[in-house]
Formats: C-alpha cells, sequence, structure tokens
C-alpha cells in the first residue's frame, strides 16, 4: 500500500522548504560572479578571498568568538549555581524574588536591558571611575547577564529529574557535600551542562541590540558589521560568511549525531550481550540442575514491575 502525502505531512514539508530554500539559495549566491546577489553572472570564488583579506570582518568574528565562549562559561556556571539553589534549597526567604530576577531576562526585550544595562555602565563610570571606556568587557558583562538565566532554565529542569537519593547513598558513606557534588551530581546533569553552554554560545553570538547598547568605539561584534554592512547593500561577501557558519554548524551537529549513534549502539550492545549472558546461564543451569548459577541469574536480572512480587 503506498503512502499517502497528508495534510500534516504536506504542511511539515513545506515548512521545511520555507526554512531551508533561502539557506540553499544563498550558498548558491555566494559563489556569484557578480557584485549584484540578485543577478547571477557565473561561478566564482573570489569573494571568499576578499572574506579573508577583509581585516575588520576578521576582527570581529575573533571578538565576537571570544565573548560567545567566555559568556557561555560564566552563564553555564552562574546558572548551575542558580539552579542547585532553586531545586536544592525549597525553603528560604526570599525564593520567590530570587526566581523572578533569574528568570527576568528571558521575558525582557532586548532594548530594555540594553538601556538599562547602559545606564548602569554609565552611572558607575561617573561615580567610582569604572569602566572607564565600553568595550569587550561590557558586552560579556551583558551577555552573561541574560545567557546565564537561559543556563539556569535547562540546568534546574535536569537537576529536578535527578536521583537525591544516589548523593544522599554518598554521604553517608563518607562524602562531603562538595566532593558529592563534583562525583556524582555533576557528571548526572553533564548533557544540560553541554546544552545550556552551546544554548548561550548561540545566543551571545547572535546578539546585536544589547551588544549595540553596551559596546564602544573600540568593540565591533560580528552581527554588527554585518547589519552595518547589510545597511549599505547586501554583497555577496556577506553571502559567503554566511555560507562558512552554516557548514560550521551542520558539521557540528553531524559529529554530534554521530558521536551520539555510536553511543546508543553501544548501549544496545551491551543490553544484547546482558541477554544473551543470561539466557545462556539460565540454559546451563536447566540442564546441569545448578541452583547456584539459579540464584545467581535471579540475583543480577531485574524483574519487571509486572512480575514482582509484593
Amino acid at each position: 500500500m503506498k503512502n499517502k502525502i497528508t495534510f500534516s505531512n504536506m504542511i511539515l514539508i513545506l515548512g521545511l522548504v520555507f526554512l531551508y530554500l533561502p539557506m540553499l539559495i544563498l550558498m548558491i549566491y555566494s559563489f556569484n560572479e557578480s557584485r549584484l546577489v540578485t543577478v547571477w553572472a557565473g561561478f566564482s570564488t573570489k569573494w571568499y578571498g576578499e572574506l579573508f583579506e577583509d581585516q575588520q570582518l576578521l576582527a570581529a568574528i575573533g571578538m565576537s568568538l571570544k565573548i560567545a565562549f567566555w559568556s557561555s562559561c560564566m552563564a553555564v556556571v552562574l546558572g548551575t549555581m542558580a539552579a542547585f539553589v532553586m531545586t536544592r534549597y525549597n525553603r528560604f526567604r526570599g525564593k520567590t524574588a530570587f526566581s523572578s530576577m533569574i528568570t527576568a531576562p528571558l521575558v525582557m526585550p532586548d532594548v530594555i536591558t540594553g538601556l538599562s544595562l547602559l545606564l548602569l555602565f554609565v552611572a558607575m563610570a561617573n561615580s567610582i571611575g569604572w569602566p572607564e571606556e565600553r568595550g569587550m568587557l561590557t558586552i560579556w558583562i551583558a551577555h552573561v547577564t541574560f545567557c546565564a538565566a537561559y543556563a539556569t532554565v535547562v540546568i534546574s529542569s535536569r537537576l529536578r529529574e535527578v536521583d537525591r537519593s544516589i548523593e544522599e547513598a554518598a554521604m553517608d558513606l563518607g562524602a562531603t557535600p562538595f566532593k558529592t557534588f563534583f562525583q556524582i551530581t555533576l557528571p548526572g546533569i553533564a548533557p544540560a551542562l553541554a546544552a545550556g553552554w552551546l544554548l548561550s554560545f548561540t545566543l551571545s553570538l547572535d546578539d546585536l541590540v544589547i551588544a549595540s547598547f553596551v559596546s564602544g568605539p573600540g568593540a565591533t561584534t560580528l552581527p554588527m558589521v554585518v547589519f552595518s554592512s547589510v545597511r549599505l547593500g547586501i554583497t555577496a561577501k556577506i553571502n559567503a560568511l554566511a555560507t562558512l557558519i552554516i557548514l560550521a554548524v551542520s558539521l557540528a551537529a553531524f559529529i554530534t549525531w554521530w558521536f551520539m549513534r555510536r553511543q546508543e549502539a553501544r548501549r544496545l550492545q551491551m543490553m544484547q550481550l546482558g541477554d544473551d549472558f543470561f539466557d545462556e546461564s539460565d540454559e546451563e543451569s536447566t540442564k546441569t540442575g545448578d541452583m547456584e548459577g539459579r540464584r545467581i541469574k535471579s540475583t543480577y536480572k531485574v524483574e519487571s514491575p509486572e512480575s514482582a512480587t509484593v
């Protein structure tokens, strides 16, 4: 029986085409000979050469990557501490206000956040003389401010699912709370830490509005350079830059999928080996009447909830 194209499948296909077709067209026109991005004049890679010769654009890329890296690292650290307080300490004075301040950057418009941080830096410079000028440091502080909120939400959702009995067992065996956190809790929430770091990195690298408020003359990020150049007219050099970014993200996603697939295949293989071992031991015990083998198998084999006796 042939699979019929349903309405939901059609909507899904149209949505994917709407999202990825412009990216495909952008990548094709990055090899355009003409300076006009809407007129095809032949195949050429000269715009990639001009891209790597543009020192201003390369400097903006380097600054954006540095800010995004350090912002995501600090956001994960602050987000982990905030999530630990919100999930492990259920009752303390000011918890509602603390939770509201943590999640406020999620719903606050970027214009309000950028303007408030600009006024804060100006007031601090007038009162204590710091920061003397706005630049990479002020952009980093601003990005940590809103990235930490996203990291907190991701990490706290994972912390609520962690089995606390394992942590209590470790402390009962003599481990300190500090050692329990780093050896038991932290490995358990490692996927959430990675997800929070990647989300913070993407948000910081993509930010334009807040960076425009808190940056100075000597600090220009990649979105600011792209936005200023687009206002004067889109060039094929921007298409080349976007193509390289798309390829880098696609490669990172493919590598992540490949590692996850290997881990899943290894887990299924170990489960299959374990089932084969128990099946062989069961057959051997049945043939020889070995009660000790049956006892070992019943000790290690986990019963299902339907077959468990009360």
